[in-house]
């Protein structure tokens, strides 16, 4: 299952290189996992609102698709885009942890 949710591009997106391009990838739909798309929509919804795309991969389903990635633990999500791709593993509950790892915030 390859579910999308867009926050974007809406009135204030540029253009698309400005889109954070982000994948979530799940193996069903386990609480751990349900919890990591819905800390991922807020964080994006309070800190990217309008500039960001969430591709939510499922390995159940599409387990080809974690060699692309190299995912070897779930969830993980991938920041695609803005370069350079980063990871961040588990169910994205430390808000603190998510911003820093995406960049979104400095490194204390």
């Amino acid at each position: 299952m390859k579910r999308k949710a867009a926050g974007g591009p809406g009135k204030n997106a540029k253009s698309k290189k400005d889109i954070w391009e982000l994948r979530l990838y799940v193996a069903g739909q386990t609480p751990k996992s349900l919890a990591a798309f819905a800390n991922l929509k807020k964080i994006c919804e309070e800190h990217l609102k309008g500039k960001y795309h969430i591709e939510v991969v499922d390995l159940l389903k599409n387990p080809q698709l974690a060699g692309g990635d190299q995912i070897l633990a779930i969830p993980t999500l991938v920041r695609k885009l803005p370069p350079p791709i980063k990871k961040i593993i588990g169910d994205l509950s430390n808000t603190l942890r998510v911003l820093v790892g995406l960049d979104l915030r400095p490194r204390a």
